[in-house]
C-alpha cells in the first residue's frame, strides 16, 4: 500500500512539475482585420507570411475575425498533441461557446494567434463578453489557463 501511495505521489509531482513549466506570458484579445495579415512577400510567393507566429483559424480561409495574441513559454516541455480550449460569451449569445485549437510545437516560446473567424464571430464592431483560455496537454491536463474578469464573476452577483 506505502509503494501505491508513493507511486501516486511521484506521478502527481511529474504532473505538477510538467504544468509548472508552462507558462502565459500574455493574452490579448482583440479584432484583427484581413489586411493586418498581409505582408510584401505574400504578393510575390502567394503564401501568407505569419512572422514567425503560429496563426490558428476557426475558418482557416477567412482572416478577419478575433484573435486572441497568445505568448506561451515552456522551456522545457514540448507542446507536443496539446491544444488550446478557448470558451467564450460572444456579442450575439447568452451561452459560452467553445472552440480547440491543436498544436504540436517543441519546447520553447512561442507566439499562437487564434482566431475566431467567419461564421463563427459576428463581426468587427461585436464586443467579448467573457472568455478562458487553456492549454491542455496531449492527455488533457490543464497546463496553462487564463480568463476575463467577468468568466470568473458568479452568476447572479453583478454588484
Amino acid at each position: 500500500m506505502r509503494s501505491l501511495f508513493a507511486t501516486a505521489l511521484a506521478i502527481g509531482l511529474c504532473l505538477s512539475a510538467r504544468a509548472a513549466d508552462v507558462e502565459f506570458v500574455r493574452v490579448w484579445p482583440g479584432w484583427e482585420d484581413a489586411d493586418s495579415f498581409r505582408r510584401i512577400s505574400e504578393y510575390f510567393t502567394k503564401v501568407e507570411n505569419t512572422s514567425g507566429m503560429i496563426v490558428l483559424r476557426t475558418q482557416p480561409a477567412v482572416r478577419s475575425g478575433y484573435y486572441f495574441l497568445v505568448r506561451v513559454k515552456h522551456p522545457q516541455v514540448a507542446l507536443s498533441g496539446a491544444q488550446f480550449v478557448l470558451q467564450y460569451i460572444a456579442p450575439n449569445s447568452q451561452e459560452p461557446q467553445k472552440k480547440t485549437f491543436k498544436i504540436d510545437v517543441p519546447q520553447g516560446e512561442q507566439v499562437f494567434d487564434l482566431g475566431l473567424t467567419g461564421g463563427d464571430w459576428p463581426g468587427q464592431h461585436g464586443h467579448l463578453i467573457a472568455w478562458k483560455l487553456d492549454l491542455l496537454s496531449a492527455d488533457g491536463i490543464t497546463l496553462a489557463t487564463a480568463q476575463s474578469f467577468l468568466w470568473s464573476k458568479p452568476p447572479g452577483n453583478h454588484d
